[in-house]
């Protein structure tokens, strides 16, 4: 470190006693100095330690952030005679005394399955009776089930059309008109496109491995055919999502969050970032949107004038949405407890209690998914039980906050939650929310496994046609709906179903409609 004294010398570690200046007032400047250049130093190591940390673990350890509750930082508390509030008793069922093992051997076989029977006889040798000489009967049977695959065959449906004429006059010839098809011309049938769509978006199978599976079975279906394909079945379901999304508007309340794409730069190689944001309402309509940018533009545009709760994480681009006061911010504990994991190695006492209090909360959460409450009864529990663990830990922010030097990660960490607290308390009040923004979250899973498969969208239209199918597989998905025999069913009605009856055609419309 080079300094310089109010005789302007230049001072080294290299510098003799001599060369340093005698009045007290300089040299104690020069300590202050050389103590915030340690801890902006220090500041910045442990920065990049915690950075260094996460990236080895996203990139050589398992992603879970699973801590144990047991961990010695809590012992070593208490050892020092520390009352830890993270140590409070929540409500809990009674857990048996002897776990019952999961392993209650081979499931059945599904009953929809078609069974084929194969009947092995004994020879007839073995039929006499070495006893008497008589011959045995059939006193029963048994049955072993073995499980094979056949492979996916694909068919030619011929639509034959007698013509009709006038024998006498030879006149007036006439012909059955061919059913209505959702591409007009097209040579593939709703099953082939509703194969292709559900393996590339649902399956993560890329159309070029798609395109040399179908190779395999003597068909020459070429990438550009395919992705024609796609294309014009994401025009023929658009009206589909559109109506999704006027139902998600309507909603009370939505869940929200977004994911980049890689995007081909127009004809040039260059590969930049889109967006697709999801959101899905309290009716499991899901509809994901898709942005060349991550600017507010994308969730301002999309949600408007939206009156309900927006749960979401901390990004500013919603902000113009809150703003105009009609929408209200409902934040994610799972975000939070994420920076308090993520800071955990800085400050580890900090982290444990902190992680105990919130799994502490889930803890609650869990028991009234276990229960079934919702309404009056979720309500009572979480104002019970839930309540005075959000009072302790706003109490142990506060204190925390001065134990931590003001930039570390963990300081990070407790400035989120501070800055985010009401909107992080406000599921305690109103059932129909829930404790974090986890629902939206798996859902982006399906968008972050494709992309690892099919590396990157052709263009801006490739993203949209993308975000078109993901909301069509994704709310099927939450519906409990295969979503092959959905679009497929979708697909053969859409050119003559009633446009004011589209509601019958969404996923969580129509499967009531099928049983």
């Amino acid at each position: 470190m080079v300094m310089e004294d109010t005789s302007n010398q230049v001072i080294t570690k290299q510098s003799s006693p001599d060369q340093l200046p005698d009045n007290v007032q300089t040299l104690r400047e020069m300590v202050l100095t050389l103590l915030a250049d340690v801890d902006d130093k220090n500041l910045r190591l442990m920065d990049m330690e915690s950075q260094l940390a996460w990236f080895k673990r996203h990139a050589f350890g398992r992603r879970s952030e699973r801590y144990p509750v047991d961990h010695p930082v809590l012992f070593d508390l208490l050892a020092q005679g520390e009352s830890s509030p993270a140590v409070m008793k929540t409500p809990e069922k009674q857990e048996p005394a002897e776990r019952k093992s999961r392993r209650n051997g081979r499931k059945p076989l599904p009953a929809h399955l078609p069974r084929e029977q194969i009947e092995h006889h004994v020879c007839e040798d073995d039929l006499r009776c070495d006893q008497c000489g008589g011959r045995k009967e059939r006193i029963g049977q048994e049955v072993s089930e073995e499980l094979d695959y056949i492979p996916a065959s694909f068919i030619v449906r011929e639509h034959i059309r007698p013509k009709y004429a006038c024998k006498q006059c030879q006149n007036g010839v006439v012909i059955a008109e061919m059913p209505v098809r959702p591409i007009d011309k097209g040579r593939a049938g709703t099953g082939l496109f509703s194969h292709v769509i559900v393996s590339k978006y649902a399956d993560h199978l890329p159309l070029h491995r798609q395109e040399s599976i179908y190779k395999r079975h003597g068909l020459d279906l070429h990438r550009s055919t395919l992705c024609d394909w796609v294309a014009q079945s994401a025009d023929l379901l658009w009206p589909l999502v559109q109506q999704m999304k006027r139902h998600i508007l309507q909603s009370p309340k939505l869940h929200t969050d977004d994911t980049p794409v890689p995007v081909r730069n127009g004809p040039r190689k260059q590969i930049r970032k889109g967006y697709l944001w999801v959101y899905v309402d309290i009716h499991n309509h899901v509809v994901f949107d898709y942005t060349p940018t991550r600017s507010r533009e994308g969730p301002v545009g999309f949600l408007g004038d939206y009156e309900g709760y927006i749960q979401a994480d901390a990004y500013p681009g919603y902000d113009e949405v809150f703003a105009k006061g009609k929408a209200t911010e409902v934040a994610c504990w799972a975000h939070t407890r994420r920076k308090f994991y993520d800071a955990k190695d800085t400050a580890p006492a900090i982290a444990h209690e902190a992680l105990v209090l919130i799994r502490d909360m889930y803890k609650i959460e869990r028991r009234a998914k276990e229960e079934g409450l919702n309404g009056d009864a979720l309500h009572c529990l979480r104002q019970t039980y839930s309540k005075p663990i959000l009072e302790t830990f706003e109490q142990r922010l506060e204190i925390w906050s001065q134990q931590v030097l003001p930039k570390s990660p963990m300081a990070q960490a407790i400035g989120y939650a501070r800055g985010q607290w009401d909107a992080l308390i406000r599921y305690v009040d109103d059932p129909i929310l829930a404790i974090d923004n986890n629902l939206a979250e798996r859902l982006l899973r399906k968008v972050t496994l494709g992309r690892k498969n099919w590396l990157f969208a052709g263009s801006d239209q490739g993203g949209h046609r993308a975000a078109i199918h993901y909301s069509l597989i994704s709310s099927c998905k939450l519906c409990g709906i295969d979503p092959f025999f959905y679009i497929k069913d979708v697909l053969d009605r859409i050119s003559t179903h009633p446009a004011s009856r589209i509601d019958e055609l969404l996923p969580a419309n129509w499967k009531s409609r099928q049983s």
